[in-house]
């Protein structure tokens, strides 16, 4: 993969030498978040111009996903002008105070990343945030009876198949900081869960007990892994050091645990579990303890939890007729109803999501912004996709 080079225009020494504009990375006006809870937040307004075909696309289709939304010049706070004619140019200023907060060229790499590069600039100038144009997202692909996990970007361009195993896999998942997944594949008969190196393409076996292995999922600091393993009788969840070593079993309950995330901090795994027939998430530490219920008010069958980067928000899936995908405070609380979809998994921006979202009989994969509610699509590849997964 080619490096970005980023080369400072003409224009912006100019500015920097008369003093009027600062660094492209100054804070302005943040995006809102979801101080006024999710789905309440308006867009940020922005301006194109200067920019067409792929290029034109990527930028839109970043900005979108992360609360962004386009108007005419008059209308937009920001203004993003530039042009693709060889390589991506983009100056962006802020219309109220006419200050330009990047000005940039982008060579090295293809048009599209160069877009990306450009989006993820605008973003961290306008939030304080790093963008999320340039990360990964993992996901499985069905294919017939058979299934395989792929990795891609996260809009789905450039997906490239992980495994080839002719088998049934499932509940891929980044190990935090590496490039390299956890997944279940039934390769070897039974459904066990695989460490695989993207990087090397070394794969080995971290459960391979009798029963069920699946749902692995990575710590923050990528030390530890939280697993579903059924070798006690019933699904439970278990902690091991990061290659499957030193593993200690956390539940121990006749109902059937799924889905264990940790958060951020690492002190905590939350998982769906039941509690007198009904389905609940709950959380326990992860050094061992008490189990601790969420409170999921105003929503039932609450499943597939996934906390936040940032430590205040559980993602979670619930089934109410249709699946739905809800957020919820991390301490429990109410929770608010986003979008119909399963899977939910978020960006390293904690205000992105990426979940699976059924149509014409298949699955496809789908962005949402959350403090917006805004929707984008994810390129699909052939067949069914789902259970995604961002690297973070």
């Amino acid at each position: 993969m080619k490096r970005i080079q980023i080369l400072p225009l003409l224009a912006l020494a100019l500015l920097l030498q008369t003093g009027s504009a600062r660094a492209a990375d100054e804070l302005i006006v943040p995006v809102p978040g979801m101080t006024g809870g999710p789905g309440t937040a308006k867009p940020i307004w922005i301006s194109l111009s200067g920019f067409t075909g792929e290029a034109a696309e990527v930028i839109q289709f970043d900005l979108y996903v992360q609360g962004f939304n386009f108007t005419n010049a008059d209308a937009a706070q920001y203004l993003l002008s530039g042009s693709n004619n060889g390589n991506v140019q983009g100056q962006l200023t802020d219309r109220f105070n006419k200050k330009a907060m990047v000005v940039k060229s982008y060579t090295g790499a293809s048009l599209r990343r160069q877009a990306h590069a450009l989006a993820d600039d605008v973003v961290e100038a306008i939030t304080g945030k790093k963008g999320i144009a340039q990360t990964k997202i993992a996901f499985k692909v069905n294919t017939g009876e058979n299934s395989e996990i792929y990795i891609a970007d996260f809009d789905g361009h450039n997906a490239q198949a992980v495994t080839h195993d002719n088998t049934i896999v499932a509940a891929p998942a980044w190990r935090t900081g590496k490039l390299a997944l956890y997944y279940t594949s039934y390769r070897l008969g039974n459904p066990d869960i695989f460490y695989h190196d993207l990087a090397t393409g070394e794969r080995r076996a971290v459960a391979r007990y009798s029963g069920l292995n699946t749902s692995a999922a990575a710590s923050f600091d990528g030390g530890k892994v939280a697993m579903i393993l059924s070798k006690g009788g019933s699904p439970d969840v278990y902690v091991a050091d990061a290659d499957g070593s030193n593993l200690k079993q956390l539940t121990r309950t006749p109902e059937d645990e799924s889905s264990p995330c940790w958060s951020p901090d690492g002190n905590w795994i939350c998982f769906a579990t039941r509690i007198n027939e009904r389905r609940v998430l709950c959380k326990m530490p992860a050094a061992g303890g008490d189990m601790q219920r969420i409170s999921t008010a105003g929503v039932s069958n609450p499943t597939e939890p996934d906390w936040s980067p940032d430590g205040k928000w559980i993602a979670f899936t619930a089934q109410m007729g249709d699946f739905e995908i809800c957020v919820v405070p991390a301490q429990g609380g109410t929770a608010t109803v986003l979008v119909s979809g399963e899977d939910p998994s978020w960006a390293p921006n904690g205000r992105t999501l990426i979940c699976a979202r059924r149509q014409a009989g298949r699955y496809l994969l789908s962005l949402l912004d959350v403090p917006t509610k805004q929707v984008k699509d994810v390129s699909r590849i052939s067949g069914s996709n789902s259970q995604p997964s961002w690297a973070k």
